[in-house]
């Protein structure tokens, strides 16, 4: 199966706007590791004092999930983490000209030295250590091999792939990771954002080009347009990769909440997975197609994620929906009686901007019936 690195604790709190208190962390952690997150990246120890006892806490909690932090690829970052008591590390440095330019003065040996190093010094901790490759999307290919050959010199054990600012596409993405992967040098990690909205889709593209895991957030959250998101890639593993993974709805869904309230974030009724009105139907045809099979326009059950099917009483409702609602009420419709009603529901609706309730629709069609 896939791992699932988890980066909420890290990669989602930089979120702009977003700051989790120890609570909010100790609960967040607790919600990944039941709902199945593999490894958690749960901060980054050189942020000062305050940062070191929330990871400590974090540590404390005797969770089945490996625990990591996020380190710069410095002597100074991993003692801080060391410090924590920590036993993986993710080491990260600038691939691409640009940001090595920016941090290191454009001298790649100076890149290359600091790994050295680092990495050293942590393997000689008995650290489990992620090599993470800033910017690698913009990098040269030859200079990540340099990398990864390096790293794995010196005792890494994995290399995580960042496409730091969003710009690949799938295409590209499986292409690039094919080639790293075909070095056999050591692990890929995909790390994807969303810029253009294509962080779960390159995520996964990884996998298929041979990368062993990927990194999530829950609800997506993260710097600017934020990363692939935790809850659409465990749901994707489990359904569209056939991976068996057990998930409790209701944990998954108390997660999703725990961190929307955490970071002070309203959810989209339409986002996948946890969106609550994606198992509405509306639309007749498809609203009589789910009457006659729970399948017929859904990929996977509803109650998977603590959700139901409904079918809203709207503009571009049917009379299957019509005389669905009715027959719950005890009331069996009149075909003769539907054909008139279903125009001013729609009227009704297209006014006021909001679907009919049971009752509405009940006491007009029995104004109907008396006319």
């Amino acid at each position: 199966m896939a791992l699932i690195n988890d980066t909420t604790l890290r990669d989602g709190e930089q979120a702009p706007y977003v700051a989790f208190n120890t609570d909010e962390k100790l609960r967040i952690a607790t919600l990944l590791d039941a709902c199945g997150a593999d490894e958690l990246e749960i901060g980054i120890a050189a942020m000062g004092v305050k940062e070191r006892e929330d990871i400590k806490e974090l540590l404390n909690l005797g969770l089945k999930a490996r625990m990591m932090t996020w380190n710069r690829m410095k002597m100074e970052d991993l003692e801080a983490s060391l410090s924590c008591g920590v036993k993986a590390v993710d080491l990260s440095i600038p691939i691409s000209d640009l940001l090595i330019g920016v941090k290191f003065g454009g001298s790649k040996l100076k890149v290359l030295d600091e790994l050295e190093a680092v990495v050293s010094a942590a393997s000689g901790e008995g650290l489990f250590i992620c090599i993470g490759g800033e910017d690698s999307s913009r990098g040269e290919l030859s200079f990540i091999r340099d990398v990864m050959e390096l790293g794995r010199e010196y005792g890494a054990h994995r290399f995580r792939y960042c496409d730091t600012i969003g710009v690949m596409t799938p295409t590209q993405t499986y292409q690039t990771v094919k080639e790293l992967c075909g070095y056999d040098l050591l692990p890929i990690e995909m790390h994807t954002h969303n810029d253009f909205g294509l962080a779960n889709a390159n995520a996964l593209s990884g996998l298929d080009a041979g990368a062993i895991g990927l990194n999530t957030t829950v609800i997506g959250l993260g710097e600017r347009a934020g990363n692939a998101s935790f809850e659409q890639i465990l749901m994707a593993l489990k359904h569209l990769y056939g991976e068996s993974r057990s998930i409790d709805p209701l944990l998954l869904r108390d997660l999703v909440q725990s961190v929307a309230h955490a970071a002070n974030i309203n959810l989209a009724f339409n986002a996948p997975i946890i969106g609550d009105r994606i198992f509405a139907h509306e639309s007749g045809i498809h609203a009589d197609g789910m009457m006659k099979d729970s399948h017929a326009y859904e990929p996977y059950e509803a109650h998977e994620v603590g959700l139901e099917s409904s079918f809203p009483i709207g503009k571009h409702s049917g009379s299957a929906t019509i005389r669905y609602h009715l027959a719950r009420m005890g009331i069996s419709a009149d075909n003769s009686i539907l054909g008139d009603l279903l125009p001013k529901i729609r009227e009704i609706v297209t006014s006021r901007k909001r679907v009919l309730d049971s009752i509405e629709l009940k006491s007009l069609y029995q104004d109907a019936v008396c006319l």
